[in-house]
């Protein structure tokens, strides 16, 4: 969320930011904003002025008492700016309210480094790693190579629709190879603290992280079995990033603590809405997917350094996998929600002849931060609100689409790559 302040100080200069971002519609109803905020100033003016008075005349009620004169005429204006101080308050909590639901539509503001474009266009290549190798054999995409290991769509669809898949026999095991080589990655040698969280969250969690109430639409939700009236509701995490994040929701970190650094292997799902006609063969777009998640909390000064470090730390799983990739930097109008600045990392899928986004690494700055109220206690002994940043280290499922159709050879099978090989047991092929 954006702090209320910078609008309220500089509103054009806000509107000129959020302009760069790729939206048809404008972000902000800036005469809704402006009249709530007109409203605002002018119920404070006049509360301040009933304050006054008000304790003018309770000075004056004691001194009529003093002299044991009369009190009722003055007490009774007393009670009647009482009436208007409670009417004004009401009020004032509704515009309150108001101003918080338009911020909490607000994107975050690109930071001035992020290149300006209006699509993935406009995104500019940082640097590549590793060269697509060529075949002396017709490649095959995932789904035919993946095929005879296990990768098994129609059992997916019988169970759950289109969109879901059930991994089977070598392949179930490829999959589970793969989380666990990222998870040793970023614990063991990047120093994150491995996490097992809740799969189910409540809507305040991902108000939190940015996920609403903008994108309800791409979230599943599940309510209460109990028969319990309430109607309680939880969302299926779309990522880890949100519990993750909102482990220091609400919380003053003692700056000691600082980074805070964090990992987790979840499902993620999410409805995808909009993505109708879109990757609809394979893995490469799913309701439900595997991540390996990267999140750090840390001191505003160090955020950005922070970002450059999670891109290496999601790189390093890319190079282990020997798997050819480039890193983008997004522009300001490919970015998500709450980014205020994204590395994407693209890994090369030969069958699509392509690179395909597999990481996205991105700093929200104090965007996150302010909706969590995560905070940290700074040097004057002031509460700060904490920088928040995470990522992709990496999408498991999409890791495995890369090695099968990186990896495969004439007969069929799989090569392992050489750090995956102790999480299979030695295996230097992957045979049907």
């Amino acid at each position: 969320m954006l702090d209320i302040t910078l609008l309220r100080k500089d509103l054009d200069g806000v509107l000129a930011r959020l302009a760069l971002r790729k939206n048809p519609q404008p972000f902000l109803d800036e005469a809704r904003f402006r009249t709530l905020e007109a409203e605002r100033k002018t119920i404070q003016s006049r509360t301040e002025e009933l304050q006054s008075q008000r304790n003018s005349l309770s000075k004056q009620i004691g001194a009529l008492k003093g002299k044991g004169e009369d009190t009722s005429a003055v007490m009774a204006q007393v009670g009647g700016i009482g009436d208007e101080l409670k009417a004004s308050a009401e009020r004032l909590d509704v515009i309150q309210s108001e101003l918080q639901d338009l911020l909490l539509s607000l994107p975050n503001l690109p930071h001035d480094s992020v290149p300006v474009g209006t699509d993935e266009s406009g995104n500019v290549e940082v640097r590549r790693w590793g060269t697509p190798q060529t075949y002396a054999f017709e490649v095959k995409d995932h789904v035919d190579v993946g095929s005879p290991l296990g990768l098994d769509f129609e059992t997916g669809a019988k169970l759950s629709g289109a969109r879901f898949t059930f991994l089977k026999g070598p392949i179930a095991r490829l999959h589970r190879a793969l989380a666990q080589l990222m998870l040793d990655t970023q614990t063991l040698e990047h120093g994150y603290t491995e996490c097992y969280t809740p799969y189910l969250v409540q809507a305040k969690a991902l108000q939190g992280t940015g996920q609403l109430p903008k994108f309800e639409q791409d979230l599943f939700h599940v309510t209460s079995g109990d028969g319990d009236a309430s109607g309680s509701k939880w969302y299926l995490i779309p990522t880890s990033e949100v519990t993750l994040t909102n482990s220091v929701a609400d919380t003053i970190v003692p700056v000691d603590q600082l980074p805070i650094k964090l990992t987790g292997h979840t499902p993620c799902f999410r409805s995808e809405a909009g993505s109708a006609g879109r990757d609809t063969r394979g893995m490469i777009r799913q309701h439900q997917f595997d991540k390996v998640e990267m999140v750090q909390i840390v001191h505003p000064d160090l955020s950005y350094e922070a970002l450059d470090a999670m891109v290496g730390h999601a790189e390093a799983v890319l190079q282990k996998l020997e798997l050819p990739y480039r890193v983008m930097s997004l522009c300001t109008g490919d970015m998500g929600f709450g980014a205020t600045k994204t590395f994407d990392l693209d890994v090369w899928l030969p069958a699509q002849n392509a690179y395909r986004e597999i990481s996205s690494v991105s700093n929200c700055e104090a965007f996150q931060a302010r909706r969590m109220q995560a905070r940290f206690k700074n040097a004057q002994g002031k509460n700060e609100l904490v920088h928040t940043l995470n990522g992709s280290g990496l999408a498991v499922g999409r890791a495995l689409v890369a090695v099968l159709e990186n990896h495969q050879q004439a007969d069929g099978s799989i090569r392992i790559p050489a750090a995956l090989r102790p999480y299979l047991g030695g295996q230097e092929v992957l045979k049907p």
